[in-house]
């Protein structure tokens, strides 16, 4: 396995991200663990996770997921073959929302109990908190890295002006900066990112990971028409997709996997992996679609291909 830097973090990892957002909600926790055995023994090692996963299904209160890499950590002892991510920020249970000192103190000592661990090697601001100053949110992320509880800070669902401004605070103040941008992206969402935040990224020397790098499961090819849909609980997710340039994109997608002897998901996610500095995320809820996951590792696409996928998602 050939891993990349993670930025400016020091820190290496695979050229895909494993997510953990349907780890306890549509995995259970015998194929989450399943999955996570299969994907760290192929030599994978990057994890992603948050504290409110998942939050937002009936009767559960955040940190499911968590839960679920903790005993898997405990049950497994795999935690050192891990690169783990996991974020603060969005609405919990008795902690609120916000990026405050006093939640972001709160928080990182409920995700370490329930990850079963010691420490976080990539800790997310999960979502912008324009309510409190820019400095005390990162001087309390910088004294959890000073503890050795945090290896790296990254920030999530953030502006281009808000993240050079985070930049600046911490560079002006002596703290430890944001390393990782976690954004939006892919081949039919593409100008959340590109533009002023990758023209900031690549400035400053940051990594890049891709949240819905499937679009919801649209890129895979599983939903087509709007029948489709109901394959999934989280099928209606892809509806968006269906308008505007999705059907070019798939289409292309067919042309390049027929090509290459792969997946439509397999070329979504290597045309991700190609960009610079970028780690697509992907998840998944059986064990044989992490099988077709570890095939992004040996997919290279050629330049041709490439320009192909690009030209259909401009």
């Amino acid at each position: 396995m050939k891993l990349r830097p993670l930025g400016r973090s020091g820190i290496d990892v695979s050229p895909l991200c494993f997510g953990g957002n349907v780890f306890g909600w549509t995995a259970d926790e015998a194929t989450s663990h399943a999955m996570l055995d299969r994907f760290v023994d192929a030599g994978f090692n990057f994890v992603d996770t948050a504290n409110v996963y998942s939050f937002w299904i009936d009767g559960h209160q955040g940190g499911e997921s968590e839960s679920v890499i903790g005993r898997w950590f405990r049950k497994s002892g795999k935690r050192d073959r891990v690169v783990l991510a996991t974020k603060v920020g969005m609405a919990m249970p008795q902690l609120g929302a916000g990026l405050d000192r006093k939640r972001i103190e709160q928080s990182v000592e409920d995700s370490l109990r329930r990850l079963q661990t010691d420490r976080i090697d990539l800790f997310y601001a999960h979502a912008d908190d324009d309510k409190t100053p820019l400095e005390e949110t990162l001087a309390a992320f910088d004294r959890l890295v000073k503890a050795g509880k945090v290896r790296a800070l990254g920030a999530s669902q953030i502006q281009a002006p808000r993240l050079a401004e985070a930049l600046d605070t911490a560079e002006r103040a002596g703290l430890t900066p944001y390393s990782v941008l976690q954004t939006w992206y892919n081949l039919v969402d593409r100008p959340r990112y590109e533009g002023a935040l990758s023209e900031l990224v690549a400035a400053r020397g940051l990594a890049t990971t891709a949240f819905y790098g499937l679009a919801n499961g649209y890129l895979t090819g599983k939903y087509r028409t709007r029948a489709d849909l109901s394959k999934s609980i989280r099928g209606d997710r892809a509806l968006p997709y269906m308008e505007g340039n999705g059907p070019k994109v798939l289409a292309a997608l067919d042309e390049v996997a027929a090509e290459a002897g792969a997946t439509p998901a397999q070329v979504a996610l290597a045309w991700l992996a190609a960009q610079p500095s970028v780690t697509p995320i992907a998840s998944a809820t059986k064990v044989e679609q992490v099988e077709e996951l570890l095939g992004v590792l040996n997919l290279e696409l050629s330049a041709d291909q490439l320009a192909r996928l690009s030209a259909a998602s401009a």
